[in-house]
């Protein structure tokens, strides 16, 4: 199938490493213009130069996302270099996992404001550019913890938060051309989940819960990010989309 977004410019947040870094990837192959932000500078750097030795364009930008001035100056900066944009990702989010009675200011402050703040302040400077073109892609990456999850009130309580943006934003960005998605991957093999000490508890309950039993895989994810952000998705604005192996409680 062709998505019809060879050309197109790409924005994705997080993408040094992970999801973000398969989604921006996943674009590049379809030909878009890939910027690359992620908090990491040199990771940024590192996943622009591998989407350039396999052909693509790509440029990296060192931006934290809970700062509005330089999300702000990125998003111009990107639109200046490539010529416009087209499509925004918002992928940049972690988690600090612990028991709500011990859970501190510090632990629900950043998961919050990285994956709910930092999301809102990318569209908040990115729609206009979209809106003034009558066009645009916007897919936020929420979880499937916005079910709720284990000593995770504050990154379910985000994603959650990220998935009523997305239906908010769909309401008052679609009339001009713009539609808003959210995907919400289940348990997704990457390197940082395969480091963790716990895993194998976390694997066995997860497989437990899921009719397809096994982990996703980054590029399952960038394949449904990158369908969403073609035009063949023109008529899907204000869903969430499980990636979760059949997993949603």
């Amino acid at each position: 199938m062709n998505l019809e977004i060879d050309g197109q410019v790409a924005l994705v947040t997080g993408a040094a490493n992970g999801i973000g870094k398969a989604i921006a990837q996943g674009l590049a192959s379809e030909g878009c213009k890939v910027a690359v932000f992620d908090r990491d500078g040199a990771l940024a750097e590192k996943a622009a130069r591998e989407i350039q030795e396999h052909g693509g364009q790509a440029c990296a930008f060192a931006v934290d996302v809970t700062v509005p001035a330089d999300v702000a100056a990125a998003v111009q900066a990107v639109a200046e270099q490539f010529g416009g944009l087209h499509i925004v990702v918002n992928c940049a989010g972690f988690s600090m996992d612990a028991p709500v009675a011990s859970m501190t200011d510090d632990q629900w402050l950043k998961v919050m404001h990285v994956t709910l703040t930092g999301a809102f302040n990318i569209v908040r400077v990115s729609a206009p550019l979209l809106t003034a073109q009558a066009y645009g892609r916007i897919i936020n990456i929420a979880s499937r913890a916005h079910f709720g999850d284990v000593n995770k009130a504050n990154y379910s309580s985000a994603k959650a938060g990220l998935i009523g943006l997305t239906k908010a934003l769909s309401l008052e960005l679609g009339p001009q051309g713009v539609t808003v998605n959210a995907v919400a991957p289940g348990i997704i093999e990457t390197e940082r989940l395969r480091a963790l000490p716990y895993l194998k508890g976390i694997e066995e309950r997860s497989k437990a819960a899921m009719p397809i039993k096994r982990f996703g895989s980054v590029e399952e994810v960038a394949d449904l990010v990158a369908f969403l952000a073609s035009s063949r998705a023109g008529f899907i604005s204000g869903e969430v989309v499980h990636i979760s192996g059949g997993r949603y409680g």
